[in-house]
Parts: C-alpha cells; structure tokens; sequence
C-alpha cells in the first residue's frame, strides 16, 4: 500500500478527533505498526472495525490496547506569549498545523488507564511546564525510562513495563517508531529521500516552551512511501 505522507487526517475525520475518527490514519497505522519487534515476534495490530478506532495486540510479548496521538503542538492554545504568536500569519499557522496531522506526526500509546492515573497521552499534554506534549522531551523520558533513570515522566511510563519491554531498549523503541529524527541520542540513517527542516516558526518557539531538548520537525521530500 502507498502511503500519502502529506494526507491531513482532518479531513476525513468528519470534524471530529483525527487520532480516533480518520479511518486513513487507522489503516497506515495498522501498516506501519504491524512488524517484527526485535525479539522477532511480529507486533500485529487489530484495529476496531468502527470509530472510535483503538488497536490492539496478544501475543508472547503482552496484551495491548492503544491510541493515536498527534505529538507535534501548536501551542496556540497555551505555553507561548501571544506576543510570539502575533509574528506568524494566520496562514502560517494553519500550515504548521496541517503538518501535526500527516503521518509523520502521529504515535501510538497505550490506551488504557492504570489506576485511573494519566495514561502517556494524558500525562504529556498536562504536565505543561515540564513536557508541553513536546515529544523530544517525552522522548528523553523514555530514554530514560530504560536506563531506570528520573524524569517528568517517570511515573507514568512505569505503568507500563511491558509494552516498552516489548522493544528491549531504547534503540528499539525508537527504530520500531519512525522516532529517529526526534531522538536525542540516536543517528538517523542516510537517506538522500529525507531532510530535517526546521521552520523560523520552531525557532521562535524554541524561546518560549519548557526546557529542554531543542525541537526538530521531520519532512519528506517525497509524497508517498510504500508500506507493508
């Protein structure tokens, strides 16, 4: 199947949550998630049949029941002076935005509460001063949630040790995600298909969001790619 990597999953989702009412985003992740973990047991993901769309997996490795979410903010809401936001044209905005809901911006997590505490998605969008739904910094938490190290996030990623484990360690997780481009630690492998671009829009935000690792965006200079 060809994958669109510019499709806006908004616009199928008849005005409601892309993450669970696209049936776009539904199939690609169903494709790109449905391979071989490092163990080699294969993460095969069976989506609901109708909105809205969860995912889940049984196999050795554990049960799981996931969701999407868009993990690049916008921060038009909150967590930016409207002073930064006064720079960029409504257009610019809307741009931005509409890269958040490509393929390339999207993530599965666990689905279900523990506890009835935060799940991942929850804990990332609420712990506003520390992460801010940036996923460069969710991705250092979960860096160093496998060296058994502190984070913001700590708590959280601990509720659920077997779908981390599932990838063995970090290196795996990120391989097994598409999360090269936001890894703080790992290389991305040379592909004259990608580039990393980094828009005047990022680095004014870089100013104003919480601490931390610099925010990177990853684009395609192809429109499709073929999965599965």
């Amino acid at each position: 199947m060809v994958i669109d990597t510019t499709f806006d999953f908004r616009t199928d989702a008849a005005g409601k949550d892309p993450d669970t009412y696209s049936p776009t985003l539904r199939r690609y992740h169903q494709l790109l998630w449905s391979k071989p973990l490092p163990s080699g047991v294969v993460f095969e993901l069976v989506p609901t049949s109708r909105p809205p769309y969860y995912f889940s997996h049984t196999s050795g490795r554990g049960e799981f029941v996931l969701s999407s979410d868009a993990f690049i903010p916008a921060y038009t809401r909150y967590g930016v002076p409207k002073t930064v936001l006064e720079q960029f044209s409504a257009g610019e905005h809307d741009h931005f935005n509409a890269i958040g809901y490509t393929i390339g911006g999207l993530i599965l997590w666990p689905a279900n509460a523990i506890d009835r505490k935060w799940t991942i998605n929850q804990a990332r969008g609420c712990l506003r001063s520390s992460i801010g739904d940036r996923m460069d910094l969710t991705l250092e938490s979960i860096r160093r949630h496998y060296r058994a190290a502190c984070s913001p996030l700590a708590d959280v990623l601990a509720r659920y040790p077997d779908f981390f484990a599932a990838f063995e360690d970090f290196r795996g997780y990120v391989d097994f995600g598409c999360c090269r481009t936001w890894s703080p630690t790992t290389t991305p492998r040379s592909d004259s298909s990608r580039r990393s671009t980094t828009s005047n829009r990022q680095r004014s935000l870089r100013t104003s969001t919480p601490t931390g690792s610099t925010v990177g965006a990853a684009s395609s200079s192809s429109k499709h790619v073929t999965a599965g």
